[in-house]
């Protein structure tokens, strides 16, 4: 049994190429299905459906985040991440949280058109952007769709700032744009690393790109001139804690000018997925990372209070970063990335409007 657009996989059982094991209930159904042990496909194949959002750019007012406007070519992942705090999004969206998020990805085809007609617009204001917010705007498909390219054509165009952070080495692709932006303080990129190690990385990040890729990456960015850094995020207590040194120092030999960390958290069904992708990898330390990971977010999984979900709280929160400030104090890396400046921003050309005269 199975509901339409729910791809399921036995209980604790890996699905190859996949970071969640389980396609718990989204919690806005009001269907519950129960499956037989070992149900279920061993494959799950991604379908990409077309969204048709009428607009872009995404407002917020969370305290924890350092921009208040983010563009997201996409919603669902392919990166399969087992921790990531955005798969209840896509509950919103009649998905589940596990399996769906990252093999039921919508598509904004139009997203570089949508950019352009809001910043055509008189009353728009330049903000920062972060592109993206949510997921990964350098998923595997945007090899081949290039949505994300279009929009950072529309945003080199305008000389708009722009802030990406990813974990593909993709990004390098648009190396030109970013490397365009840069010439007016207009851009800055972060490299997420959770783990040096290739096996780690493959069964946490199953579709992301390698550790040594990241690195490479950040070595491209930096001799193009693009401000780089390195998000090592998010930290796993008794699982990826122990690396901080190591990558920030691999950061900073590939050029990485600045760098930031957070915690792990685990709101809603993102703890069902991460709690069965333990059991799958490391079942003998499941209790020992989970029960660190309640003691940092004040006894559950997710804390509720801004300012404390993302750098989490109690001694061994105090101990990573403390652990971190040594390590870019050795590495000599800033804190903050540089700031990004709107003062070169200009209105993108009107395809529908008049030819300019000469």
């Amino acid at each position: 049994m199975q509901t339409p657009h729910s791809p399921q996989s036995g209980e604790g059982r890996g699905v190859h190429g996949r970071g969640a094991a389980v396609n718990p209930d989204q919690r806005f159904s009001e269907l519950h299905v129960d499956y037989d042990p070992g149900e279920g496909p061993e494959k799950v194949v991604t379908k990409f459906l077309r969204d048709h959002s009428s607009s872009i750019i995404a407002q917020h007012q969370s305290p924890d985040l350092p921009f208040s406007a983010s563009l997201n070519p996409y919603r669902g992942c392919e990166h399969g991440c087992a921790y990531c705090y955005a798969r209840p999004t896509h509950e919103y969206l009649g998905f589940s949280p596990g399996l769906d998020f990252e093999s039921r990805i919508m598509v904004k085809e139009n997203a570089p058109a949508l950019l352009r007609e809001a910043l055509l617009k008189p009353s728009y204001k330049p903000v920062t952007l972060s592109l993206s917010g949510v997921t990964d705007c350098y998923q595997p498909i945007e090899k081949k769709l290039r949505i994300t390219r279009g929009c950072l054509e529309v945003l080199a165009e305008c000389r708009h700032p722009v802030v990406l952070i990813t974990k593909n080495h993709l990004i390098t692709r648009d190396v030109d744009l970013l490397a365009e932006l840069a010439r007016y303080h207009a851009t800055a990129v972060y490299i997420s690393i959770t783990t040096l190690k290739p096996e780690l990385a493959h069964k946490l990040e199953p579709r992301a790109s390698a550790p040594k890729m990241r690195l490479e990456a950040i070595r491209m960015l930096h001799e193009a001139g693009v401000p780089v850094g390195v998000a090592t995020a998010p930290i796993i207590p008794g699982l990826n804690d122990s690396e901080i040194p190591a990558l920030i120092e691999a950061a900073q030999a590939a050029g990485a000018q600045f760098a930031g960390y957070t915690v792990v958290r685990l709101p809603f069904a993102v703890k069902d997925v991460f709690k069965a992708w333990l059991d799958q990898h490391f079942p003998g330390m499941k209790d020992k990372i989970l029960n660190r990971i309640e003691e940092t977010q004040g006894r559950t999984m997710s804390h509720g209070e801004f300012g404390k979900r993302l750098k989490g709280v109690g001694v061994w929160s105090e101990q990573t970063a403390a652990l971190f400030r040594v390590a870019l104090t050795r590495a000599g890396l800033l804190h903050r990335r540089p700031e990004v400046s709107a003062e070169a921003f200009r209105r993108p050309r009107d395809p529908g409007g008049q030819m300019e005269l000469f």
